[in-house]
């Protein structure tokens, strides 16, 4: 059994909601880089080349990537063999989320309760998803989520009989109604399978996945390139001035689900793909 202090975890927590929102990941920075070199329309290859300044200025420190600096969504691996001691993992990694907020003066944009609205001034408490793992160590991810890309995304209880056909019309449709909404280029997670409740967090979870990562079974790998092309050929372009570079990439993420159903949900990530990970 191995010890993990929770005071280590609150600082860990901290210092990646602050560098989440200044460094965009080396995945995406790449991504957005080559497609401003890529894209030909002279318009969008001028937005994306806006968007490589913003990065470059970001990652001096003092501006964050995008003034929406998000909902702190919160990934636990916790190693079975793991004890954490000196206080509850949970509010760690609350206690963390205040702080990095605070000593990284980013925008609080939590709501205390969806109806009343009264803003909590913290931009806690983050939205945590924990799951067990073999080993003795905390694997920690911070992927702030700003909502003007969250609120395009969708969740469709598709039947059997749409099958694949209907998954693709269900992630271009998504694609098509968000139009320049969720500032594009976007990045689309496509959860597959599951249930109600599994699909959102599955097409979340696949956000995570680097965007120069393929689908390790080739079946999926192809649907996220075919689909990638699609939602490209729609036309919206950086910001919706057009152009050929719509989407970073399509990554898809599946499970298992029962007979009489096809769970399938898209979760709307915009050029600001921000997620930061340490271990301890």
């Amino acid at each position: 059994m191995r010890e993990i202090r929770a005071e280590e975890i609150e600082k860990t927590t901290a210092r990646l909601c602050i560098e989440a929102n200044h460094h965009l990941p080396p995945d995406v920075e790449k991504a957005v880089r080559g497609a401003a070199q890529k894209e030909p329309w002279p318009t969008a290859k001028g937005i994306l080349q806006d968007i490589c300044r913003n990065i470059d200025i970001a990652a001096q420190g003092v501006y964050p990537l995008c003034q929406d600096t998000g909902m702190a969504c919160v990934f636990l691996e916790v190693g079975q063999e793991a004890h954490i001691t000196g206080g509850s993992l949970y509010e760690a990694v609350q206690r963390g989320v205040r702080k990095g907020y605070g000593e990284g003066y980013l925008r609080k944009s939590v709501v205390a309760d969806p109806l009343r609205r009264e803003n909590t001034g913290d931009n806690a408490p983050a939205l945590i998803h924990t799951d067990i793992v073999p080993g003795d160590r905390l694997h920690i991810t911070v992927a702030p989520k700003g909502f003007g890309s969250e609120n395009m995304s969708r969740l469709a209880m598709l039947k059997p009989s749409d099958g694949l056909l209907g998954v693709k019309q269900f992630v271009l449709d998504t694609a098509r109604q968000a139009g320049p909404n969720p500032c594009p280029p976007v990045v689309l997670g496509v959860g597959i399978g599951g249930s109600f409740d599994k699909v959102a967090l599955l097409a979340k979870k696949a956000l995570l996945r680097p965007v120069d990562t393929p689908h390790p079974d080739p079946y999926y790998a192809a649907l996220e390139e075919e689909l990638l092309q699609k939602v490209n050929a729609l036309g919206i372009g950086p910001q919706g001035f057009g152009g050929g570079t719509t989407a970073l990439k399509v990554n898809i993420e599946a499970m298992p689900t029962h007979i009489a159903g096809l769970p399938a949900a898209v979760n709307v990530s915009c050029h600001v793909t921000r997620r930061a990970a340490a271990v301890l």
